[in-house]
Order: C-alpha cells, then structure tokens, then sequence
C-alpha cells in the first residue's frame, strides 16, 4: 500500500462519519476505555461528541490551566478541542487539526452555533505530519486514537516536538500493540483505517518518541482485546512524554 492509499481509505472513512452521527471507537470493537471525562469545564455540544471517535481520554493526562495553549493532533468533531477551551479560559487557545475537510467543516459549524462560548476554539485543515502551526508555540498536545492513521508516524513527532514548548506535554491516547503482527494485517486497508493495521508496537513508540527527542516517555495500558476479526492482541493506551527544557539537556 502506498501513503497515498492509505491516507485516502483514512479520509474517506472519516468523512463519511462527520456527514452522519453516532459517537464509536474508531475500530468499532469494544476496545476502548473512554469512561472518565474531565470534571472541569462546561462540558462539550451534543453536535461534537455525536461524532467522537476515540480510544481513551487524553485530557486526564494534562492540566491545562488559564492562558495555556492546546493542540489536538486529529480533532475530528472537535471534542476534546471544545472540551479543552473550557479549561484554558480566555487567555488560552485550544487548536484542532484535522486532515479531513469534512470534520473540519462540522466543527466550525458547531463552533459558531455557540456564538462566543468556544472563541478561543479554532480548527485547522491540515496533515499532523506537517502541521499548520509555529514552532515553540504550544504548552500541550494531545491526540485521541489517530497517530495510528498516520503512514508516517516519525515526521508525526517531530513536528509535534517542534510546536511544543520547552517542557511541553505530549500526552496521547492510541492503540498500540505488544508485539508486531503480519504482514497480512499490516497490508489490509480496512485494518489501517479501523486504527489497528497502522498501530506501533509498544517498544517502537518509545524508541521513535526518543529519537525526535522527547523524554520521560510512559505508556499505560488502558484496556486491551483480542476479539473481532483480529487473531492478536491489542491495547486502547495512554502514552506520555516531555519535550525537555534547554537546562535539562545541560545537567550532567
């Protein structure tokens, strides 16, 4: 399969679902663990989490507080990203991006059924892989079950350690795997746009998290399953890291 493929499948599937309702996991099994939801803010419009599609809660991981800035890697609906701008009040921004024109479309219609309640919410049409905001600019980001979609999950982090503040949170929930699958999985279409075909393996999230440069990397397992049409065994996980501070990188 080429990216282009891939990322096409991807495409499709997610505009199909932001042109009709009905929040799911995004490989429509029971694997995911999205029962606790931030407590803060003012909750998010019906028309955001009608599409939500997720595998974990990635705002649990972070403590966004008045003024901060936050990224969502793939917003889909806007979920999380309306969620968010609750949490950093008006001095803060909540930002999503989304290659999907489709999802892009629905969460600034939503945004603006609400007048100014999510003014300092905005989406943005874009790959993650090249993403459409400045460098150093962003204290968090997160991402709920779509770094697994991405053909090319090294430029993923990189580009995410460039927009990151030093000391800047990444914090992500994603499917990843305890060990690597066939061939077989790795090349079925549907698989990659379900969100399991395009999964890392635990050790290669690490390692490629580390070599864009990111530390004190953890990944929590929050619910696994090996059930479906899926002969291996799979994790709905929250994984964590830092982008180090200039002074950090300097101490022996």
């Amino acid at each position: 399969m080429s990216e282009s493929e891939i990322r096409k499948a991807v495409k499709e599937r997610y505009a199909n679902m932001a042109t009709s309702s009905g929040s799911k996991c995004c490989n429509e099994d029971d694997c995911c663990d999205d029962s606790g939801q931030p407590s803060s803010g003012e909750g998010v419009p019906i028309e955001a989490s009608s599409v939500n599609a997720g595998c974990g809660s990635p705002l649990l991981l972070v403590s966004p507080k008045e003024g901060d800035v936050v990224l969502d890697l793939g917003s889909g609906g806007g979920m999380d990203i309306f969620r968010a701008s609750q949490l950093v009040g008006e001095k803060g921004r909540a930002i999503g991006v989304d290659a999907t024109p489709e999802m892009v479309w629905r969460a600034r219609e939503t945004k603006s059924k609400y007048g100014d309640k999510y003014a300092n919410a905005e989406f943005r049409l874009g790959e993650i892989e090249h993403l459409p905001v400045e460098s150093d600019s962003v204290d968090y980001i997160i991402s709920n079950c779509v770094i697994n979609l991405s053909p090319d999950k090294p430029a993923v982090f990189r580009e995410s350690f460039r927009v990151l503040k030093e000391g800047g949170a990444f914090a992500v929930a994603d499917v990843t795997l305890p060990k690597e699958i066939p061939d077989s999985a790795r090349k079925d279409m549907d698989s990659w746009s379900a969100c399991i075909a395009g999964a890392l393996t635990d050790s290669d999230y690490e390692r490629l998290l580390k070599s864009a440069g990111f530390q004190d990397v953890r990944i929590e397992h929050v619910s696994d399953s090996n059930i479906g049409e899926y002969p291996f065994s799979y994790f709905s996980s929250h994984i964590r890291a830092k982008k180090p501070t200039a002074s950090s990188l300097k101490a022996p």
